[in-house]
């Protein structure tokens, strides 16, 4: 991130230098006639930097001076205190370029081809003659700071200039005389701030009067004096710090500041006598630690400002003073990881935040050497403590004592606000405590009221959400507007735009500090059900949101809002909760879950909330509405187990005896993938069609889009490919683009993309199939739901392994078993497996293929989950085939054939056979009739599906048998016809096959 610019423009900085005639023009090569050629008067500095076009013209024609230095660029020479200094022609030219954009970040790439133009050189000689232009300028000695490195970024020149040799009496800078600087030594490494420091110098450097606002703990006074030391040389050393913490009388503030200025006030107000002192010196005032004494500095501070016009000041203050001049800069926490898996130690040590404590914890005798094991541990303490310097190196403190885990278990159970912190440190920074007392006391009894209400909200909060949780009948909507604007001000609330609006939030540790405020039982109660009541209602407005936001920043503020829905769950299921709230805040929680893959939570919930019904409530919406979330959730968790179906069946009845079409639409579409997944596909067909019949008297356009997913997904596993892809076609047609997730806790639209592509391959279309399979996992991958994308790799997965793509395989297979082990959807696991084992057969390693398939198969038929085991166990008889287990491959492919016929998945029956006549002829005893008989059924089912492509696979094996017999006329006849009524797909594994049979016998 590039530095701020100091001045706006070119022209603002140096009036009158730039654009100021041909002749300066014509001198830098420049004519105002060509395209991008002229600078203009009012190019930003950094445009002109780009351009390639700040040279001489961007100096003033005097020079410009830097602390002790004079660079007149015309003459290029550079001088100290008016005595030359000896700098190399790269180093000058280098300094000429950094200084022509002050507080500008300007890359390697940039300055290399300003000093070098039209040469390419190595990034060595721009470091080589930097270091020779910092030694001259002696950089980094006694405090001077001239050009700053930012990693990644570039370099940038980060002392206060000004024009040299014209200034008049009123500019004359104040001469190094100044006998009371006080500065405090800054830390010898400060982490994570340098960014801070540059942008609050650029901006005091602009404004002169800058007020750094942050909670209390963030590291406000560190970054003042890290300016202060910073800009150290461009003030002579004039620099004065005044601690304003320890004084308590808002009228002894000015006086503190004369004072420390050596000077004798003999009135009540020190003001007057501050402003005429003031007048004509240049010095970087600090008036550390403000908000107690708001109300006497902020006056203070404008008139300081007004009365010297060298004077440039900063304040550091937990809110702004809100005065004429001021520029508010608002210091963020420390970065620290975020919240995600695979964090590794390498990572988590490129963030300050975790910097900080790691060596604070080693700094206080901890022997923390941070692993890959320890770094998620790590991010989450410093994730916690919401990198808030002060609580980190508080937390960091106690890991000697405690250990690393020990001290994240106990930050776990409770922040620990009262460790102590530094016997140096000031009382207000002892403990995290202490720290939230000093802000606590400075609010006015509203303000601590709303704190105290606000901290029922677990992370971010809406406006809109506050004012009606906070409100009560002793406490109105204004005042609750009024007391968050101020706890916002004050550094108490901390605000955070995500999507569109605002949100709020209380760091982990005011909301810790403030829920140990004692409130009366009553009013707690009535707080947390104000808390859950909103949240039931939000969640019936944006319920149906849910499933139309696209990843990313459009569902972040819709996470964060659940945390408050979990809180609430807690709380009213919990013991003193309410059980009324709680089942109806369940009711609505439940399709939410569903809609964002949260199946454990959708599970826990309904399961609760059904137990919970009263006797009045049994047998209504809310029950049914429960039982069908609970029904598909344990049916995507844990397979066809019992309780899935009776949860489903007991919502068909509810809504069958209610009358509501739509309702039973909803129950009809999970039953039928109950079954479907059970392996009881005549079942699913029959569910299929009563839901397709129900759809058609309804003009919901999701209730039809989920009749059309269903039939089709139906009718493929029946064999009827025709009419599955007419269904699966019509439920991806454009008038029903709304979601069927809120119902079948997946998108009906990626399973049907996904099915579809199974579909076109079957009819002999391999490219379209891909195509489809494609499109399938990236449209669920940019919904970024879980069981949607789960469903679209497996069924994209089956595709590349019938086109003969096992790499691509490969690589969804690994996908489906990395997403589904920590989404708790346990048959998507084993069918990963089981098919990874097809892959290992087919690259050889037939052993381990065989261990994997019949493991997988075997842990699917105990879940039970059958919706692809006739298909893995397809792949097992071909394994034990190529392993030379004829007897184990024979039986297991009868095996498959009568289970094919007794539960309705016809699709598989060409294959079947297919696989059936293959193994027979392997088979030493003289089996060729068998087999002829076993191909010629596969044909057979194969015409009748209308499956191209199984058709060809039996085509191909006759075609070898009748060219194991020297009938190579045959083959042409056999293999030709069907050969040649493929349009597409040449290149993949089954049609390469067929040509070189062709081939060979041409």
């Amino acid at each position: 991130m590039a530095c701020e610019k100091v001045l706006g423009t070119v022209s603002s900085y140096f009036p009158g230098q730039l654009g100021s005639g041909e002749r300066n023009r014509r001198a830098n090569g420049l004519s105002s006639g060509k395209t991008g050629g002229t600078i203009s008067a009012k190019m930003p500095v950094r445009e002109a930097v780009q351009k390639g076009l700040a040279t001489v013209a961007d100096h003033p024609k005097g020079g410009i001076s830097f602390g002790p230095f004079t660079l007149f660029v015309g003459e290029r020479l550079l001088t100290k205190e008016g005595v030359p200094v000896k700098l190399g022609a790269r180093a000058l030219d280098i300094l000429v370029t950094l200084t022509s954009a002050p507080n500008e970040v300007q890359s390697k790439e940039d300055l290399m081809s300003r000093v070098w133009p039209g040469v390419t050189v190595e990034e060595g000689s721009l470091r080589f003659h930097l270091a020779s232009l910092r030694k001259a300028l002696g950089d980094g000695k006694d405090g001077a700071r001239f050009i700053a490195t930012l990693p990644g970024r570039g370099y940038c020149f980060v002392a206060s200039v000004s024009q040299a040799g014209s200034r008049g009496d009123d500019d004359k800078i104040a001469t190094p005389s100044f006998l009371h600087a006080n500065i405090p030594s800054r830390l010898g490494r400060m982490l994570g701030r340098d960014e801070d420091v540059l942008k609050v110098s650029v901006s005091l450097t602009a404004s002169r009067f800058v007020t750094i606002v942050g909670p209390g703990g963030v590291g406000k006074t560190t970054v003042a004096v890290a300016v202060a030391h910073h800009l150290m040389s461009a003030f002579a050393g004039s620099v004065l710090f005044v601690d304003l913490g320890m004084v308590t009388d808002p009228k002894l503030a000015p006086t503190a500041v004369a004072s420390m200025l050596g000077l004798s006030v003999q009135s009540d107000d020190a003001i007057p006598s501050l402003a005429a002192y003031l007048r004509d010196k240049r010095i970087l005032l600090i008036l550390d630690t403000c908000e107690h004494l708001i109300e006497a500095v902020a006056p203070l501070a404008a008139s300081i400002v007004d009365a010297g016009r060298h004077v440039h000041l900063i304040a550091t203050s937990r809110e702004a003073l809100r005065v004429e001049g001021e520029h508010v800069y608002r210091l963020g926490a420390l970065a620290y990881p975020p919240n995600g898996r695979g964090l590794t130690a390498a990572t988590v040590q490129k963030f300050p935040a975790t910097q900080l404590f790691m060596e604070r914890a080693v700094a206080s005798g901890a022997p923390l050497i941070v692993s890959d094991f320890e770094a998620p541990i790590v991010a989450d303490i410093c994730r916690k403590l919401d990198g808030v310097a002060l609580a980190i190196e508080l937390a960091a403190r106690r890991v000697e004592s405690y250990g690393l885990q020990q001290m994240a278990a106990l930050l776990d159970e409770r922040l620990t606000l009262l460790w102590q912190g530094s016997r140096s440190a000031p009382p207000r920074h002892k403990t995290l405590h202490a720290a939230l007392d000093w802000s606590y006391g400075l609010l006015s009894e509203s303000e601590r009221v709303v704190l105290r209400r606000l901290a029922v909200f677990i992370g971010y909060f809406t406006l809109d959400a506050a004012l009606e949780v906070v409100t009560s009948t002793t406490l109105d909507r204004t005042a609750v507007f009024e007391a968050i604007d101020n706890l916002v001000a004050k550094s108490m609330v901390a605000t955070h735009p995500l999507g569109a609006m605002v949100r709020y939030r209380l760091l982990d540790t005011t909301r810790a500090y403030a829920l140990d405020i004692d409130i009366d039982d009553a009013q707690a109660t009535d707080l947390a059900v104000r808390h859950a009541t909103y949240y039931r209602r939000w969640l019936e407005q944006t319920g149906i949101e849910w499933t139309t936001l696209s990843a990313g920043s459009e569902r972040t503020p819709h996470f964060a809002a659940l945390n408050n829905v979990r809180a609430a769950l807690e709380w009213s299921f919990g013991e003193g909760g309410d059980l009324a709230v709680a089942v109806g805040l369940a009711t609505a929680a439940a399709p939410v879950f569903l809609a964002m893959s949260l199946l454990p939570e959708c599970h826990r919930w309904s399961e609760r909330a059904i137990a919970s019904l009263s006797p009045q409530t049994r047998g209504g919406h809310q029950e049914m509405k429960l039982q069908a979330a609970l029904g598909v959730s344990l049916m995507f968790m844990r397979g066809g187990r019992d309780a899935a179906r009776e949860a489903l069946e007991r919502g068909l009845a509810i809504a069958e005896s209610n009358g509501d079409t739509l309702d039973q639409i909803r129950l009809l579409g999970p039953l039928h993938m109950f079954h479907r997944r059970t392996g009881k596909f005549a079942s699913a067909l029959e569910y299929a069609k009563r839901c397709s019949a129900a759809a058609a008297t309804v003009s919901d356009p999701a209730a039809k889009a989920l009749a059309h997913t269903n039939l089709g997904l139906a009718l493929h596993v029946d064999g009827r490919l025709v009419e599955a892809r007419s269904e699966l076609e019509a439920s991806l047609a454009d008038e029903f683009q709304q979601t069927t997730t809120i119902y079948l806790g997946f998108e009906g639209r990626i399973l049907a993309t996904a099915v579809l592509a199974r579909n076109l391959w079957l009819q002999g279309y391999a490219v379209q199939a891909t195509e489809c399979a494609h499109q399938a996992v990236e449209g669920a991958r940019d919904m970024d739901h879980s069981l949607s994308l789960a469903i679209a790799l497996v069924w994209a997965a089956t595709v590349y392994l019938w086109t003969g793509d096992l790499q691509s395989a490969e690589i969804d297979l690994d996908q489906v078993i990395a997403l589904s082990e920590p989404h708790s959807m346990t048959p998507y696991v084993f069918v990963g497996r089981g098919f990874r084992g097809e892959l290992a057969i087919r690259r050889g390693n037939t052993k381990a293929g065989i261990d994997s398939l019949q493991s997988s198969i075997q842990k699917l038929h105990t879940l039970p989950y059958e919706l692809v085991t006739t298909e893995l166990s397809l792949s097992l008889a071909k394994g034990f085939s190529v392993s030379h287990r004829f007897d184990e491959g024979l039986r297991t492919i009868n095996e498959t054939i009568k289970l094919i016929e007794a539960n309705g998945d016809f699709l598989y029956m060409p294959e079947a056979l297919r696989t059936k006549g293959d193994i027979l002829l392997s088979m030493a005893r003289d089996s060729d009739e068998d087999a002829e008989t076993c191909f010629a059924q596969s044909l057979e089912w194969s015409r009748r599906q209308g499956a191209l492509s199984w058709e060809l696979r039996t085509t191909i094996d006759l075609a070898k048998l009748a060219a194991s017999r020297g009938q190579s006329k045959e083959v042409r006849t056999l293999l030709l016809p069907v050969f040649e009524r493929f349009t597409e797909g040449f290149d993949t594994a089954d049609l390469k096959a067929a040509e070189r049979l062709l081939s060979a016998r041409a």
